[in-house]
């Protein structure tokens, strides 16, 4: 019986990770969305490894360096905020930074629905890395009845509208 060959994890710094700056409106839209599965995914390994091996991120008034910091943040964080499922829009892009407005809906440990909103600020390395990442993050709690992100944990259907179609 043939079994599929699992694909090595690359442990190289300099691991490339298309597409490169500098970024056209199509090549900022598609790593917008690359970034938008990943962390639908909720595996902070895999997401980790979007980022330089020394990314610089500013998450609300958290301050990280390196990957390793990056996984235990991001465990951390689903850990806590469970059903998490992620929009995320291009807002702007030049040269090889990309700025993007998201908003994500979780359930709190007390069984609260939020939905958060925020922009991100990014800068890429030539191999297409994120060297940093700036966030700024609100959050409001909602109703159940208020959600408006129902698809099944994982990556938003391509039919899924979004944030400019949802109006947030």
């Amino acid at each position: 019986m043939n079994r599929p060959v699992p694909h090595p994890v690359a442990a190289n710094p300099a691991e490339t990770r298309p597409p490169l700056p500098p970024f056209t409106a199509e090549t900022a839209a598609q790593k917008v969305r690359m970034a938008e599965d990943g962390w639908n995914t909720r595996n902070a390994e895999a997401v980790s490894r979007a980022y330089t091996p020394d990314s610089r991120w500013r998450n609300r008034s958290t301050f990280l360096t390196g990957r390793a910091e990056i996984v235990q943040f991001l465990t951390e964080k689903w850990e806590k905020e469970t059903e998490y499922r992620l929009i995320k829009e291009l807002w702007a892009f030049s040269g090889n930074r990309i700025a993007v407005r998201f908003a994500y809906e979780w359930r709190a440990p007390a069984g609260q629905w939020m939905r958060s909103y925020g922009n991100e600020n990014w800068q890429f390395d030539e191999n297409g890395l994120m060297a940093e990442r700036h966030a700024s993050i609100n959050d409001l709690a909602i109703s159940p009845e208020d959600r408006l992100f129902h698809w099944p944990q994982g990556r938003r259907p391509d039919d899924h509208p979004g944030l400019t179609e949802l109006a947030l």
